[in-house]
């Protein structure tokens, strides 16, 4: 096949080679499509749908009290990991234990009232209370049982414990999501007022179906099914309950395992691979989703990164290495004139370079230029993968790369909500680089400015999140050496 080092000629090479181009309509594909692989039989197209993630609803199914025999069923196959680490979690095993006090109550109310007024029990001595679960909690300093008490009592008790212990299990949820939206899953509002408690619990008790394995939430019953279903489906639920909208489709889907699997083989059959990164044609935060998405072991194979990067582009990219276990090498590429970028001709003459004196066979490019097409059409020997996002690249790259049956995924479609980390260290730098020369600006429009500035498309409730959480705690301290400096907290 002949090279086609520019748009104009890969549109004719198509055209020659009798390439049918799809009608569907593109928008739908990206909400399909994850990768397309063509293999060299020419048998059809493989399409790889996304999948839902259920790492949210894990976190929620814990912490709510779900019980262990139904997170095992439900959420250890893809989430074990989560599991173990949520209970060696103090404050979000406090939680757990005190909301499953909380659905005990409720769901024995009447039963515990008469034993406590008749029989003298206590709830350490009901079978329907985890005796283990009350004495962790005294451990902990946090006593639970009342001498000489009521059921009534109890409500009161445990609803105000939980109050007290929730907004330490904070952390556990990425800054994205609206924090006061779960933590009203777990707050009864208005509860010191007379008949809050009873009209909840009667709420509770004649829609016990609809609360989620029947453990108790602050919420709007309706018949919606498995609530903790997936992500997708919680998150949608908990946004409508607060009459919004949650629309951030990569927050709750993820690449499927048909997809990895292409991945890993590809990196599997290849002698020497490494990743390359056109920077001005990629997005470091989907580029870091994408490798924290995959299995640490395969990407433990990789050789190293290697960015192509221009000093327009986002300072993200000085911050991913630090993040991730892979070798990676920064290399900014001087203009020459103010108006030409040299970014392609380095990356190309980069991977020519690897290819023939330092024996790298197989390349992973992140790029959605079609410029790209120039190298891979000049190295036929060498084997690629290409990451592109749908929103920068054209239809007709993504044909040639189907014909040419080199593997192709977008970045789109894995789960984006573990780039928090990175988005919070570039955020964070920038502050504190504006926190410089403060007087007289306006806090909220630094936000706005440093999101913008970094590349980081964010909502309204995310740049409020930003805002409330570490623009408004700046504080003005004095160092050892007796010098000022702005603290900004972890």
């Amino acid at each position: 096949m002949g090279g086609c080092n520019n748009l104009e000629d890969l549109n004719n090479y198509i055209k020659e080679n009798n390439i049918l181009l799809s009608e569907k309509d593109e928008t739908q594909k990206k909400e399909e499509t994850s990768e397309i692989i063509v293999n060299e039989t020419e048998e059809p197209e493989k399409v790889y749908k996304t999948m839902a993630t259920t790492s949210f609803v894990t976190v929620i199914g814990y912490l709510i009290g779900m019980d262990d025999e139904k997170m095992r069923l439900h959420f250890e196959e893809h989430n074990g990991d989560l599991i173990a680490d949520l209970r060696n979690n103090k404050e979000a095993t406090i939680i757990r234990y005190l909301c499953k006090l909380r659905t005990a109550l409720m769901l024995h109310f009447k039963k515990t009232d008469h034993e406590m007024r008749f029989n003298l029990k206590n709830i350490d001595s009901l079978p329907w209370y985890s005796k283990e679960d009350i004495n962790q909690l005294r451990k902990w300093g946090i006593e639970v049982i009342q001498t000489n008490s009521r059921a009534e009592n109890y409500t009161i008790i445990f609803n105000q414990l939980i109050h007290d212990h929730i907004d330490d299990c904070r952390n556990l949820f990425p800054d994205w999501v609206n924090w006061d939206y779960i933590r009203n899953l777990f707050i009864i509002p208005k509860r010191g007022k007379k008949n809050t408690l009873r009209e909840e619990f009667d709420k509770y008790v004649t829609n016990l179906n609809f609360y989620p394995f029947q453990c108790y939430i602050h919420w709007n019953p309706t018949d919606s099914g498995n609530i903790l279903l997936n992500d997708g489906k919680f998150l949608t639920l908990l946004y409508d309950q607060h009459g919004e909208e949650f629309l951030d489709r990569s927050k709750y889907r993820d690449a499927t395992e048909g997809t990895k699997k292409s991945i890993y083989e590809f990196i599997d059959q290849s002698y020497k691979v490494a990743i390359v990164v056109d920077c001005e044609n990629s997005d470091p935060y989907k580029l870091y989703g994408v490798i924290k998405n995959l299995d640490e072991e395969e990407t433990g194979k990789i050789e190293k990164i290697v960015l192509y990067d221009d000093y327009h582009t986002s300072d993200a990219w000085d911050y991913l290495e630090k993040l991730i276990k892979i070798p990676v090498e920064h290399n900014e590429v001087e203009r020459v004139s103010n108006r030409k970028s040299l970014v392609d001709v380095s990356m190309t003459a980069g991977i020519c370079k690897a290819y023939y004196t330092e024996r790298v066979t197989s390349f992973i490019l992140c790029s959605s230029d079609s410029d790209f097409w120039g190298v891979i059409s000049s190295l036929p020997d060498a084997e690629f993968l290409v990451f592109y996002e749908y929103s920068k690249c054209g239809k007709d790259i993504k044909d040639a790369l189907s014909l040419r049956a080199i593997y192709h995924a977008s970045m789109d479609d894995f789960y984006s909500g573990n780039a928090d980390k990175l988005k919070k260290i570039v955020l964070r730098k920038a502050l504190e680089r504006e926190a410089e020369d403060l007087l007289g600006k306006n806090a909220w429009e630094i936000t706005k400015r440093i999101h913008e500035d970094n590349h980081i498309e964010a909502t309204e409730a995310e740049l409020n999140s930003f805002y409330e959480k570490y623009v408004k705690t700046m504080r003005l301290k004095i160092g050892q050496d007796g010098s000022f400096y702005v603290s900004i907290q972890e």
